[in-house]
């Protein structure tokens, strides 16, 4: 009989105990050895990464053109919650003299940055603090400056909060053990046949097998068969056919998916488990499909998964990540990754499990000027009230002054804190003014927060059947509504002196025409709208400007965040507004809705990579307006840029150069990347397998490597 994994996990709880350091992840390079490395950049040679019972050795042999050359992440998955601060304590040592190890524990647009200076030939301790700013995280390491071995022993994180009371978790999956012969009416399921597509847990591709119109292979039920090293077992099998697709698409030739029954939430926290084997060494990729397994919508679920010749266990409790819609359904897991040969990997014990909790409508509340935090354990549940016909709930308490409260987090389940702000609702559009007549639209929201606008006692009322709340002030604070304002006008003329960027060109297939030749960047010349505040994923804004250019030119956009010295700096979503096309000429008006992507949250700046072209261009922008929708046309209920000045513009003219504030003079510091890789010749594509240019923004499989393109 096959052993499932336990349905508890005890976490001592003592509800209202004060903060206690919380150990989020631990990995031990001791016991894991090298098993925990992801990508590495391709000058890292296989036998320079080395481990034994000492730990987890690095070799660097020579001094790199940039320290950023030699980099690599040395584990991934660790589950943290966004803006959580965390200590990082990693314990390390080298082979001789001293080694700054530039390190960022997040993914590649973000996270807990810090230099360590290890400096000891035996293990010491070291840390880096800060705060998360994604949930499933990594450890990046770079130190091309130094040359000898970096050795690690163990990286644990920790954060001061309170001990979650224990947790059940409840099986979502059916048949997982593959114990249950599938019926020939489960077999003749469609992948696309979203009416039941959900009852199959495991779905397999196997190239040239089940061709569809267009001679390619779709995914269909997985074959059941018996485990090769126990008769008795029975196991999932993908049949991987030898990978020829060009380029490196082949990663997907063959593919395996574990499906859940029903959509997971970004935000939310399931257990994920099964053992997996092959017939050969095989490193592969994992993504979050919709329902229908071969329709992508994150390039990452649970990092990617080294096959070997014997069964292996995965198991992990995993913040489901965000991105695209967030209607992920399943783990999709690319078998062709690295090998391209006929391998049979096999699955067993499929297992995604979910939280029992408390479901139905929940609201915790706290007041930000008091300090007065969230209580989820104790949230208030809604009872229904027929003469409103909407859920009702009472947040503070009437001539208690001190539990009034000024902000609220409406919940449709209760019973784990993370799981809690993962399934909250979102006021859309509407502004609460403490009155019975004001109803809001809402919609699903990861950790939404609502503001109230003003400290007291509030009476919240939830239609569901409308997606609307209403919020009565019963008592409190002298009531201060936010009334829309008029949209302004930042009539500044911007002139972008772009330089030609240094290119490289290529034929149509990507294959190098000259050699010697810099291929450039698009984003050797940028230019920048800020706006005053980091704005939130889902937030609905509305941009317009004047555009022209000096010659026709493309410009792409970015999102990016701001730096702690108040300029652009990071970059975190590949697509804000769109390309933008310029052309010589009359000035032509640009209007466009932006809605906050979920890989953007926290972002502040609209960023144009100004050199999608190889020539010099002058680009001219002028008359523009950035605001949050509003239902009345020519108001807002925020002006995200200043009327006047260039406070929320910035520029950058060049490779290699750094951003500042238009309209001052430049500052000659330079530009350090986190990643560099400027191999133009290689075919590049996405991670939904589709072929993309130079271009294109977001991490993309180039050379058969996982590489984040800016």
């Amino acid at each position: 009989m096959k052993k499932l994994i336990t349905l508890f996990a005890f976490l001592a709880c003592f509800l209202g105990a004060k903060a206690v350091e919380i150990d989020d992840f631990k990995v031990d390079y001791t016991e894991k050895g090298k098993s925990t490395i992801g990508w590495k950049a391709d000058m890292i040679q296989d036998d320079w990464i080395t481990a034994d019972e000492d730990g987890l050795h690095l070799f660097n042999p020579e001094v790199t053109e940039h320290f950023y050359d030699y980099q690599l992440w040395i584990f991934n998955g660790a589950d943290l919650e966004v803006d959580v601060n965390y200590t990082v304590k990693i314990v390390a040592k080298v082979s001789d003299g001293e080694a700054t190890v530039r390190c960022r524990v997040g993914d590649w647009n973000g996270g807990i940055a810090g230099d360590v200076i290890v400096n000891s030939t035996d293990y010491k301790e070291y840390t880096l603090e800060g705060k998360a700013t994604v949930a499933s995280s990594g450890l990046l390491v770079q130190f091309g400056d130094y040359v000898g071995t970096v050795s690690f022993k163990s990286v644990t994180i920790t954060h001061d909060g309170k001990v979650e009371r224990p947790v059940e978790w409840i099986e979502l999956l059916t048949n997982g053990n593959a114990e249950t012969p599938w019926t020939d009416a489960q077999k003749s399921i469609k992948f696309n046949d979203t009416d039941n597509n959900y009852t199959i847990c495991a779905w397999s591709k196997e190239k040239g097998v089940n061709l569809n119109d267009d001679n390619g292979s779709d995914p269909f039920v997985a074959t059941i068969v018996e485990d090769p090293t126990d008769p008795t077992n029975h196991v999932f099998l993908c049949d991987g056919q030898p990978a020829t697709t060009e380029g490196d698409a082949s990663a997907w030739d063959n593919q395996f998916w574990i499906e859940a029954p029903r959509q997971i939430k970004a935000g939310e926290q399931v257990k994920i488990h099964f053992r997996y084997m092959a017939s050969e060494a095989a490193n592969t990729n994992t993504q979050i499909h919709h329902q229908t397994p071969s329709d992508y919508m994150h390039w990452q679920a649970i990092n990617d998964v080294a096959f070997t010749t014997e069964w292996q266990t995965y198991d992990q409790v995993v913040t489901w990540p965000s991105g695209g819609d967030d209607k992920g359904w399943s783990i999709a897991f690319n078998l062709n990754a690295q090998n391209k040969n006929a391998v049979k990997f096999y699955f067993d014990d499929l297992s995604i499990q979910e939280m029992k909790l408390d479901r139905g409508l929940y609201v915790a509340a706290a007041n930000t000027k008091t300090g007065d935090d969230y209580d989820f354990d104790n949230a208030t549940e809604f009872v229904y009230d027929a003469d409103l016909a909407a859920y009702v709930a009472t947040v503070g308490t009437a001539g208690k002054q001190d539990t009034w409260v000024n902000q609220v987090m409406i919940s449709t389940v209760r019973g784990n804190d993370k799981m809690f702000k993962a399934n909250t609702i979102k006021m859309s559009s509407g502004t609460i003014d403490g009155t019975e007549d004001a109803w809001l639209n809402f919609t699903d929201g990861s950790n939404a927060k609502t503001d109230l606008p003003a400290a007291g006692v509030w009476r919240i009322a939830v239609d569901t059947e409308n997606n609307q709340a209403n919020f009565l002030l019963i008592e409190g604070e002298e009531l201060v509504v936010k009334e829309p304002v008029d949209i302004v006008t930042n009539t500044t003329e911007f002139v972008i002196n772009a330089v030609e960027r240094d290119w490289k060109p290529a034929d149509n297939d990507g294959n190098p025409v000259e050699e010697g030749i810099g291929t450039g960047q698009p984003w050797d010349n940028q230019f920048w709208i800020a706006a005053n505040r980091d704005l939130k994923k889902d937030e609905v804004t509305v941009i317009k400007f004047k555009y022209k250019s000096s010659v026709d030119a493309r410009t792409s956009t970015q999102d990016h965040k701001m730096g702690d010295d108040g300029k652009p700096c990071t970059y975190m979503h590949w697509d804000a507004i769109g390309d933008v096309n310029f052309a010589a000429g009359d000035w032509v008006d640009f209007e466009k809705e932006f809605k906050v992507p979920g890989d953007a949250d926290g972002m502040r700046s609209i960023t144009f990579n100004m050199a999608e072209i190889k020539g010099a261009c002058d680009y001219y922008i002028k008359d523009v307006q950035w605001f949050l929708k509003y239902d009345e046309v020519g108001k807002t209920m925020e002006n995200l840029i200043n009327a006047e000045g260039t406070e929320n513009f910035y520029i950058k003219i060049g490779a290699g150069t750094a951003p500042y504030q238009y309209g001052t003079d430049p500052e000659t510091d330079g530009i350090n990347s986190v990643v560099t890789n400027n191999n133009a010749s290689a075919v590049i594509y996405n991670l939904a397998g589709q072929r993309v240019d130079n271009g294109y923004k977001g991490i993309v499989v180039k050379s058969g490597k996982k590489v984040m393109m800016k």
